[in-house]
């Protein structure tokens, strides 16, 4: 039996061929479906009564029933049994793969091309309106086939099919071909011959497959349905099937990305699909699910005025909601951010819109925005930038305003921005970049740039305070701190929490689910640091020098203080309901200690705007003239150096009157943390290693101790537990050469930034074991002692016998102690020479250790001057040749 097999050929992208699979028991499967046939014709045996019923409850129209008891008209007789069941199998594969195949590669194309996406959306509200989708409304349809057929004709799910030639016959003039002889005829080639469809044949572009467009193409150059007396006999039926559907799904939602940065990738099993393709789904003209339930389960699929004056769901109220009926323009808040902190500021603001009586239609990445920008909604932009470049869920959108001109013009915007002074060069640059661009695109600017610098102040702070003085004021809210029995300065939340006692467990979904194969301490004393080998989930990958996002779970401990404050029992189920934006888990009883472990931001160190909210909920005037101090001293660098949080502020003075639905109110969505991976993909394609450092230290206010949130969880973690992650990119310049033998390298690292620089040299000894040839590369390390944390000691030893490296460790502790930067000056000469032959430098640590390396470099490169001339041969390198990552 020949199946499906893929193989790389020239196209859009490897589609499959012919031949045999080893993997896939496809004997097995095809007995399986042959005995559920045979079942369902016993079934009919047994059951002479059946057709009166059948009649009965108006089910014989349905396709299994037409089977077992359809009988042609004009001879009266029925299949036999072999008929049945071999036609319940043609249905079953033929009619489902194919189509929801057809349908998900529709939609991934649609989503990639928004303007498109538009223009089908446009075309079924137009021809269809909220009336139920019908055979009738087919014709209307012309944009909608043409999608269908570019579909097909780039992605067709069926990619392949056999013909025999009739007689001895030469095929293009020059293949002699016998008659009976079978001959393969791959569609993945045919539909994109560039002699056909001209040379943008692997581009998709519905236009071509419109109207005389479609009736001009060249025989046979289109053919995803087979071909003559053999070709797909369903052919017209999967064809409506697969129009209504998708023109339901185009009237009924309102369908995102999951993630915009998605890029096609084929799963095959007898069809092909899109492989890990996932969308989101809003419900259209306020309809609600019950609504919705309803009119489906009714036979419906019309989308009538009563549905549209149905109460608003949830969910739709977590996106609509309206305070009161002096609501002023909505807002469209949007966010470009791979670490979270932006996203939390997005959800943030969104919280607080309610209270200045705007309602906000989306809270979204900046790439799911495209396509939704709208004059009548102000647009508020959060973001950051990531090496000079704009996170991974907001390249799409800043692409899309570069090729702008003058089509936002009436979009009214604003743009906060967090940055690093650390990465001087490209400080805030999408920020800016954002703000200049919709402005000469037509927007309008209402208020300068929103900014915060990482470096030296904290985000949330700085966010607080460009809300209070710039937005809302310009904005024109009427609302004042104090003066709405809403505010969380009454005590009173906006977010309502009915608490019982039955246990239920809720999890996040957002990221994908990896097991822990391997933990182990790699300290012998002093602060603790841990290998984590993890196995990625399928289909994740990774570039040697990459990141792996890991969200976290609150410390068990923090946890406890938190239900012990509120005195709540761990087994305590809340139940949250909010009129505003929140990223809080809506409707769904949780239990509390999954509430506060998994949702929510602990430990994030309290804004100035919270420690005056506090103030006013506490009874005592010493409380109120302490926190109030605390609220000016945190906007200098020397206050923000207590990290005092939310939940130490109450434990410390207990005459605070603080509900828990304003303590959940006032907390950011936890987020994920990310490390640098510290494996080559090449050691072990599905797995991936973390070294990390286990932050437990006394805390900077009060007496506790402080838990770094991720390092504490994954330093709990056992082999078999399950863990979710997310790869993600890295710096693009922040991996090994890709020539080894050509480029020379240089790597600087002091703790746990070694992690990198460990997988840059599994690297490097898969390439030295497939005989290539090797420049040279030098490790400065640095650690506290050669007994204490000197991380892999072992496996580096033996890197640098195998010649992989040369290693230089520089101990902190001791009686004479010295510090990486001051190691890297003792080997300046080499440092030189290996840089005189174009050597790469990559430093990975803390910024005071980043720093001091800068320094040193700018001295060797100016043969051993220091000052300005040291410092300005640092700042004209070029950012490919000197690389850095600097951790907090």
């Amino acid at each position: 039996m020949t199946v499906l097999k893929t193989t790389p050929i020239p196209g859009p992208s490897p589609l499959p061929i012919l031949g045999n699979i080893l993997d896939v028991d496809t004997d097995a499967a095809l007995e399986s479906l042959t005995k559920l046939g045979e079942k369902y014709v016993k079934i009919r045996d047994m059951f002479p009564q059946m057709e009166d019923v059948a009649n009965q409850l108006c089910l014989k129209y349905f396709m299994l029933n037409a089977l077992l008891l359809g009988k042609d008209p004009q001879t009266d007789q029925s299949l036999d049994d072999e008929a049945i069941i071999n036609n319940l199998i043609t249905f079953l594969i033929a009619g489902h793969e194919t189509t929801s195949g057809l349908l998900l590669f529709a939609l991934y194309y649609l989503l990639k091309y928004p303007e498109e996406y538009e223009r089908a959306r446009s075309e079924v509200d137009s021809a269809i309106g909220t009336d139920s989708t019908t055979i009738e409304h087919l014709s209307k349809l012309p944009f909608i086939t043409a999608v269908m057929r570019e579909t097909l004709r780039l992605m067709p799910t069926a990619p392949g099919f056999t013909v025999a030639a009739r007689e001895d016959t030469i095929v293009g003039g020059k293949f002699h071909v016998k008659k009976g002889q079978p001959m393969t005829l791959m569609l993945g080639q045919i539909h994109c011959d560039e002699n056909c469809w001209g040379p943008d044949a692997k581009q998709w572009k519905p236009e071509r497959m419109l109207g005389e467009n479609f009736d001009k193409i060249k025989t046979n150059s289109w053919k995803p349905f087979g071909n003559g007396s053999r070709g797909c006999i369903g052919r017209a039926f999967a064809w409506q099937e697969t129009q209504l559907v998708l023109a339901m799904l185009l009237k009924t939602f309102d369908i995102k990305l999951d993630d915009p940065t998605y890029e096609i990738r084929i799963k095959e099993s007898l069809t092909i699909k899109p492989d890990g393709f996932r969308v989101r789904a809003t419900l259209r003209h306020h309809i609600n699910p019950a609504s919705l339930a309803q009119t489906l389960h009714s036979g419906s699929n019309s989308l009538a005025p009563k549905s549209l004056a149905s109460k608003p769901s949830v969910e739709s109220v977590r996106s609509w909601y309206t305070p009161d009926k002096s609501a002023r323009r909505s807002l469209n808040i949007v966010f470009g951010s791979n670490g979270g902190t932006c996203e939390a500021l997005a959800h943030r603001l969104a919280s607080n819109a309610s209270k200045h009586r705007f309602k906000v239609t989306s809270v979204d990445t900046m790439d799911a925005a495209m396509g939704s920008l709208s004059s009548d909604q102000l647009l508020i932009v959060v973001a950051a930038s990531y090496d000079g470049e704009p996170a991974d869920n907001a390249r799409k959108f800043v692409k899309m305003l570069q090729n702008l001109k003058g089509n936002v013009a009436g979009i009214s915007y604003a743009v906060f921005g967090c940055g690093n002074r650390d990465w001087h060069q490209t400080f805030r640059h999408i920020p800016i970049l954002v703000d200049d661009l919709l402005q000469k695109a037509g927007g309008t600017r209402i208020i300068p740039l929103g900014k915060s610098d990482v470096s030296t102040s904290d985000a949330f702070s700085d966010f607080e305070t460009w809300e209070e003085t710039q937005l809302w004021p310009t904005l024109g809210s009427s609302f004042k701190p104090g003066a709405s029995t809403n505010s969380v300065l009454s005590g009173v939340s906006g977010v309502q929490v009915n608490i019982t006692h039955p246990r239920q467990v809720t999890l996040h979904q957002n990221v994908a689910e990896g097991v822990v194969t391997r933990s182990e301490t790699l300290t012998r004393s002093g602060p603790v640091k841990k290998h984590v080998e993890i196995r990625l989930p399928p289909g994740m990958t990774y570039k040697t020098g990459d990141y792996i996002s890991v969200l976290p779970l609150n410390p068990s401990k923090t946890v406890q203080r938190a239900l012990a404050h509120f005195r709540l029992p761990k087994d305590s189920v809340m139940e949250i309901e909010s009129p505003a934006s929140t990223s809080l888990p809506l409707t769904v009883p949780m239990s509390a200690s999954d509430l506060l472990g998994s949702y929510v931001e602990l430990t994030r160190p309290a804004t100035p705007g919270d420690v005056k909210k506090l103030a006013e909920l506490a009874s005592s005037e010493p409380t109120q003239s302490y926190l109030l101090d605390l609220a000016i001293s945190l906007m200098t660098p020397e206050g923000r150096y207590s990290r005092a949080s939310i939940l130490d502020l109450l434990e410390k003075f207990k005459d605070i009157n603080l509900s828990i639905g304003s303590f959940l109110e006032m907390l950011p969505p936890l987020r994920a943390r990310t490390y640098s991976i510290s494996s080559a993909l090449s050691w072990n394609p599905s797995h991936a290693t973390l070294t990390i450092s286990v932050l437990n230290e006394p805390s900077r206010f009060g007496q506790r101790q402080f838990l770094g949130v991720a390092s504490n969880y994954l330093s709990e973690l056992q082999d078999g537990d399950v863990i979710r992650v997310m790869t993600r990119a890295s710096n693009a310049a922040f991996h090994p050469p890709e020539d080894p033998n050509s480029i020379p390298i240089i790597m600087v690292a002091s703790g746990s930034g070694l992690a990198p620089f460990r997988g840059f040299l599994q690297e490097r000894m898969i390439q030295l074991r497939a005989g290539l040839k090797l420049k040279p590369a030098l490790l400065f390390f640095g650690c506290r002692s050669p007994v204490q944390d000197d991380l892999y000691q072992a496996e580096l030893d033996e890197l640098e016998q195998a010649g992989i490296v040369k290693v230089y460790r520089a101990y902190s502790g001791g009686s004479e102690p010295m510090y990486v930067q001051e190691r890297l000056w003792r080997g300046n000469a080499l440092v030189r020479e290996l840089w005189d032959d174009g050597a790469k430098m990559f430093v990975c640590g803390r910024v005071d250790m980043v720093d001091g390396v800068k320094g040193v470099l700018g001295k060797i490169l100016a043969g051993g001057r220091e000052g300005q001339e040291a410092k300005d041969m640092v700042t004209k390198l070029k950012s490919s040749r000197f690389v850095i990552e600097v951790f907090s």
